[in-house]
């Protein structure tokens, strides 16, 4: 309830700003409601794995609004919950709170700006994770088709019961896209360096991670749908043994998705989704794959 009430003060005093400047305030929200079936549940950020499945009920909803707070400014603030609910395993059941706040400046040919996200997040009703992330980026176009953005990701995470494993990690990440039809057709591929500094050292590490993620709309009964496809690869080297293998731990995570977007109403859509994720690691218990299929209707307004 505090993320709640925080994201309204920020709203009022953003729309307050907004309207001594006389520009315009866009507002958005959205609710979806839907099923998955989870392969293997898992818990990544500790390493646990179930090696058994499971169907969970999911539900989330966004709250926006961004305001052009001068000629060359503009201010996002958002907040996102998710909760999703296990047939099986509740002791797992997640609830997520992520509060995001982002400025824009437009300074001609190179675009800044810096965004901030804070995560709660809940494990059957008990705390969790806590994860505060900030970040400072450029962008521009390069050519007439591509476009190029580079940030900074400073990030603080605490996880409950697990001081151990509390960490601040340090990345930079470069993003370029190749918009082919504009935005009806794109794709974005990307690159990122991090360090993540733990309170025990056998889970500081360094990793590698590289993406390529493909955008298409199209037309489909006289409305727009938009299919998204989505590969992933990470490859993690811990800096210390760690105990139980006496081996410096070596991690590589490959992950693939597809998502289907189908409008059905003029502000509703149904989405379709799928993943695959093959996590290889010479520590045992972080050795394993999972699949997700899930489906969700989403109004948005």
């Amino acid at each position: 309830m505090r993320l709640v009430r925080l994201f309204f003060v920020l709203l009022m005093g953003t729309t307050a700003l907004a309207e001594a400047n006389t520009q315009a305030t866009q507002y958005s929200a959205e609710v979806a409601i839907g099923a998955v079936y989870d392969s293997n549940v898992v818990v990544e950020e500790v390493d646990i794995s179930s090696s058994q499945s499971d169907y969970a009920l999911t539900l989330n909803a966004k709250l926006g609004v961004r305001s052009q707070v001068s000629e060359k400014a503009k201010f996002d603030l958002s907040y996102n919950y998710s909760q999703n609910k296990y047939a099986e395993f509740s002791r797992v059941n997640r609830q997520t709170h992520i509060l995001g706040a982002n400025l824009e400046l437009d300074t001609g040919k190179i675009d800044s700006g810096v965004s901030f996200f804070y995560i709660n997040s809940r494990l059957d009703n008990h705390k969790f994770l806590e994860f505060y992330r900030v970040s400072p980026s450029l962008s521009g176009f390069l050519a007439r088709k591509w476009f190029a953005r580079g940030a900074y990701v400073y990030s603080d995470k605490t996880i409950e019961n697990s001081a151990a494993r509390d960490a601040v990690s340090n990345a930079g990440e470069l993003d370029l896209y190749f918009f082919r039809r504009g935005l009806r057709s794109y794709f974005n591929f990307g690159y990122r360096y991090k360090y993540e500094n733990a309170v025990a050292s056998q889970y500081d590490y360094r990793s590698d991670s590289l993406k390529i993620r493909y955008i298409h709309r199209f037309d489909l009964l006289s409305r727009t749908a938009t299919l998204g496809l989505a590969y992933r690869y990470e490859d993690r080297a811990y800096n210390s043994v760690t105990p139980g293998i006496d081996e410096k731990r070596a991690d590589q995570r490959q992950r693939w998705r597809v998502d289907l977007e189908i409008p059905v109403i003029e502000k509703g859509a149904i989405q379709f989704y799928g993943g695959y994720g093959d996590y290889e690691s010479n520590l045992p218990r972080a050795d394993y794959d999972q699949s997700i299929i899930g489906t969700r209707f989403v109004y948005r307004w």
